[in-house]
């Protein structure tokens, strides 16, 4: 199949995006400012999120959310060694920021029907230290959102939703990232949205928004609401240059802010071509009769209007992946493993003693036979469609 190549994810940037960055350019003024305010106020407003600010990435968001609910400034914070329930199959930054916290992991199975959190597992876990639980919503699909605030508000848990992979998804008509206390989205290139590099953490309330605010910069006092109380309590400062709290320099730039808001208007758009794309490419393998007796497909959950971010497969389990993923990578079409696999399989898991006893079955079978594709943003002819279906059934 010569000339053939089906990227992971197309150059998302238009011209309009680039043009919008070019003003920002023209400005010289280039780091942090008006732009990003209204990129947050407007990226609020869309979503129904209380408060949004915009971060350098969605690692970041997760980070400072972690690093809110330890924050001494923090009313009810969380203390060292207070458990943090999160799925096996997670990205990496997604569980460093609970031990960079000084908080302690602990991994529960998914459900290989959405490839989301497992809640019969969830709460089995759940323990009297247990004090948080960080969900991944993966690929765009999510859990049961009601069944799982029943379990959060029973047993008085934080709720951290990241929501990286899925921008746009709603549940019963309720945008994920807006259930949770704290929320992270990326705008990495292969995202729903792109600005380069970049993020969105949301959260509920103005305490642990002027928290994280403040270790978004350095710890500044800057910005905050309480900016006049505090230099008035420290005359002795210089009232530009007081640090008021722990810090980090997680800002984002204007320059981000801008393309990623050009893109971000047109989310509803983008998402309904992924939603076309999705439905011919999968009509298309699942009429192949040789690929329909060896894949698995993943479907949305019930109550879910998906913001499909790639095409989650897990082939039979007696189909050898490596060897199938190097046939139609060398045919042209690009692959990358759901997520990172059960995260427990990364050696970084056993140089840190993180590995727990349980047993992690579905994660396992993710980890062994799953994969995905890209989902383009914009529509796809029947052509490509064609030549992808042949790269499938040749590798099989």
């Amino acid at each position: 199949m010569k000339n053939f190549f089906y990227p992971l994810i197309e150059n998302p940037y238009r011209n309009k995006d680039i043009q919008e960055g070019i003003k920002i350019l023209k400005s010289k003024r280039l780091t942090i400012g008006p732009k990003t305010d209204e990129f947050q106020r407007y990226f609020s407003k869309k979503i129904k999120s209380k408060f949004s600010l915009m971060v350098n990435s969605g690692s970041s968001a997760n980070l400072l959310a972690l690093q809110c609910l330890i924050n001494p400034y923090r009313k009810k914070k969380l203390k060292p060694g207070d458990e943090v329930l999160i799925p096996s199959l997670c990205w990496s930054t997604s569980l460093w920021p609970i031990i960079q916290s000084g908080l302690k992991p602990k991994f529960v199975d998914i459900n290989l029907e959405t490839l989301n959190i497992n809640l019969n597992d969830l709460k089995k876990k759940i323990s009297k230290k247990t004090k948080a639980i960080l969900i991944v919503h993966v690929l765009g699909n999510c859990v049961d959102m009601t069944e799982l605030m029943h379990i959060v508000k029973r047993h008085k848990l934080i709720l951290i939703e990241d929501t990286c992979e899925s921008l746009g998804t709603k549940f019963k008509n309720k945008y994920l990232g807006t259930f949770g206390d704290f929320s992270s989205f990326s705008f990495y290139s292969s995202h729903q949205i792109s600005s380069g590099e970049g993020g969105m953490i949301c959260c509920k309330n103005n305490e642990d928004h002027e928290i994280i605010k403040s270790l978004r910069a350095h710890g500044w006092s800057r910005g905050l609401k309480n900016e006049r109380k505090i230099a008035s309590a420290n005359k002795h400062l210089d009232s530009r240059f007081i640090f008021y709290n722990s810090g980090f320099n997680l800002r984002s730039t204007d320059i981000a802010a801008s393309i990623g808001f050009s893109q971000f208007k047109d989310l509803d758009k983008f998402i309904k071509y992924r939603t076309s794309n999705r439905i011919k490419i999968l009509r298309s393998l699942k009429n192949n009769k040789k690929i329909q007796k060896k894949i698995t497909f993943i479907e949305a959950n019930n109550h879910v209007k998906a913001s499909w971010f790639g095409i989650p497969i897990i082939l039979n389990k007696n189909i050898n992946r490596n060897k199938f993923l190097k046939k139609i990578e060398r045919i042209g079409v690009e692959t990358r493993p759901i997520i990172s696999g059960n995260f427990l399989k990364q050696p970084s898991i056993k140089k840190y003693n993180l590995l727990q006893n349980s047993r992690f079955i579905n994660s396992d079978i993710v980890n062994k036979h799953g994969f995905f594709i890209g989902l383009p943003t914009s529509p796809i002819s029947d052509k490509i469609i064609k030549k992808l279906v042949g790269a499938f059934e040749e590798s099989l």
